[in-house]
């Protein structure tokens, strides 16, 4: 859901205080547990610290990212691989090849040296 026009964008006040007279370049990273404020186009170039439930992920905060939310750049979910029995056996047989080829490539390379 939007929110109204009327109403504006939310963008946290303290956070707004944080940046407030500051340039991107000199300024470290600041934290924020703010994932529902809007970025602002005085945000742009400011490095945010944003929270995800465990850490603070770092979002560079570009031209094309006005407009959205910043929990929108820090996932909240970590990605566990698809699979099983079966993919683990399919990447252990890629794992060998790796192996045998680079096994190959290092016989061959002794040998056009002679």
């Amino acid at each position: 859901m939007t929110r109204s026009l009327k109403k504006g964008p939310h963008i946290d006040p303290k956070l707004l205080k944080k940046i407030e007279g500051k340039s991107a370049q000199t300024e470290p990273m600041i934290k924020t547990w703010s994932r529902a404020s809007q970025i602002a186009p005085e945000m742009v170039g400011f490095l945010f610290g944003v929270y995800n439930g465990k850490t603070h992920l770092e979002v560079r905060v570009t031209e094309d990212m006005v407009g959205h939310r910043l929990g929108e750049f820090s996932p909240t979910k970590k990605f566990v691989r698809h699979g099983g029995k079966m993919q683990k056996e399919l990447e252990q047989k890629k794992k060998e090849s790796e192996i045998a080829a680079a096994k190959a490539a290092k016989s061959e390379t002794p040998a056009k040296k002679k």
